[in-house]
C-alpha cells in the first residue's frame, strides 16, 4: 500500500472483544494502528500476536485521562459493555462514557481526526416501538442499575453531536446490537457466552424470565465490517446509525440451539427477570443498508459454531 494511503488509527479498547477484531482488520487493510486499554475487561491474550506486527502498537491508558498522540482516525469502543463488568464500578462506567467522549473529542478536534462512537442499542432502553429506527429517542430509566450504561452511552452521543455542530468535527455514530464471536469475555454475563459455557460443562441454561423476551444477534465478523464502511463514509454521514441483525430470535430458541450444536446434555432453568432487562431488542437497518449498502450475511448457527469452537478452548 503506498504512503499515502496508510492511515493512524487509534482504537481505544483495541484489547476488547471488538476492539481486537477491528485492530486486526485495520492491520490487515495496510493501517498503522495504536491500540489503548486499561485491560479493565480487554485482555492482552486478545491482542497477543498482533504486538510483533511493526504497524501495531500497544499503550496501556485509561481514556479518562486525556491522551496525546497524532493519529488520522480514531474508534472510541473503550467502555466495559456487558451488566456485570459495568455494573461492578458505576460510577467509572459513566466516567469511562462521558470523560472518555470528552477527551478523544478533544484529541480528534486538535489533530483533526475522523472519530467515531461505538455506541449502543441500550440508548432505546425497553422500547415501545419494535423494531427500534434511529429517530426513536428511547425509553431509559435514568436512575436505575443500568442507567450507568445506558445514559453514559447517551450523553455521550449528545456531546458527539455538539462537537460537530459547534466545532465541525467530522463525526460517526453507530449504535451496536447484539454482537457475539470468538474473543468475547466467557464469564461476562452475556446470553450468548453464559449459553456457550453452561452447555459446554452440562452445566443448567439459566434463563431469565419466561425466555420469550427476544434478541437479535450479530456476528462479529459482519459488525466490524459496518463499522469500517460507517468510518469510510463523506463528513456529512454523521449517524447515529444501527448496526445489528435484523433477524429476531427469542432467548429460549437461542438456548436450544446453543445444546444442539453442543450436543449438550444441558437442561433449561428459568430465573426471575433482572431489573430494567427490556422485552424485545430488534434493529431496523434501513438506514445502514441505504448509507453503507451493509447487511449482515453470517447466519447465526455459522456464528455461533465459530464461537463454540472458541470457548471449547476454556
Amino acid at each position: 500500500m503506498g504512503i499515502s494511503l496508510r492511515k493512524r488509527v487509534l482504537v481505544t479498547g483495541g484489547a476488547g472483544f471488538l476492539g481486537s477484531h477491528l485492530c486486526r482488520r485495520l492491520l490487515d487493510a495496510g493501517h498503522d494502528v495504536l491500540c489503548v486499554d486499561n485491560f479493565f475487561t480487554g485482555s492482552k491474550d486478545n491482542i497477543l500476536e498482533l504486538l510483533d506486527n511493526p504497524h501495531f502498537e500497544l499503550i496501556r491508558h485509561d481514556v479518562t485521562f486525556p491522551l496525546y498522540v497524532e493519529v488520522d482516525q480514531i474508534y472510541n469502543l473503550a467502555c466495559p459493555a456487558s451488566p456485570i463488568h459495568y455494573q461492578f464500578d458505576p460510577v467509572q462506567t459513566t466516567k469511562t462514557s462521558v470523560h472518555g467522549a470528552i477527551n478523544m473529542l478533544g484529541l480528534a478536534k486538535r489533530v483533526k481526526a475522523t472519530i467515531l462512537q461505538a455506541s449502543t442499542s441500550e440508548v432505546y432502553g425497553d422500547p415501545e416501538i419494535h423494531p427500534q429506527t434511529e429517530e426513536y429517542w428511547g425509553r431509559v430509566n435514568p436512575i436505575g442499575i443500568r442507567a450507568c450504561y445506558d445514559e453514559g452511552k447517551r450523553c455521550a452521543e449528545t456531546l458527539f453531536f455538539d462537537y460537530y455542530r459547534q466545532h465541525g468535527l467530522p463525526i460517526k455514530v453507530a449504535r451496536i446490537f447484539n454482537t457475539y464471536g470468538p474473543r468475547m469475555h466467557p464469564n461476562d454475563g452475556r446470553v450468548v457466552s453464559n449459553f456457550i459455557m453452561q452447555a459446554l460443562r452440562g452445566e443448567p441454561i439459566t434463563l431469565f424470565g419466561d425466555g420469550n423476551q427476544t434478541r437479535s444477534f450479530c456476528y462479529v465478523d459482519d459488525l466490524i465490517e459496518g463499522l469500517i464502511r460507517l468510518m469510510e463514509t463523506p463528513k456529512e454521514v454523521t449517524g447515529p446509525i444501527n448496526l445489528g441483525n435484523p433477524v429476531e430470535f427469542t432467548i429460549r430458541e437461542l438456548a436450544e440451539r446453543v445444546i444442539e450444536l453442543t450436543s449438550s446434555s444441558s437442561k433449561l432453568v428459568y430465573q426471575p427477570l433482572p431489573q430494567d432487562d427490556p422485552k424485545q431488542r430488534q434493529p431496523n437497518i434501513d438506514l445502514a443498508e441505504k448509507t453503507l449498502g451493509w447487511k449482515p450475511t453470517i447466519q447465526l448457527n455459522d456464528g455461533l459454531e465459530k464461537t463454540i469452537a472458541y470457548f471449547s478452548k476454556f
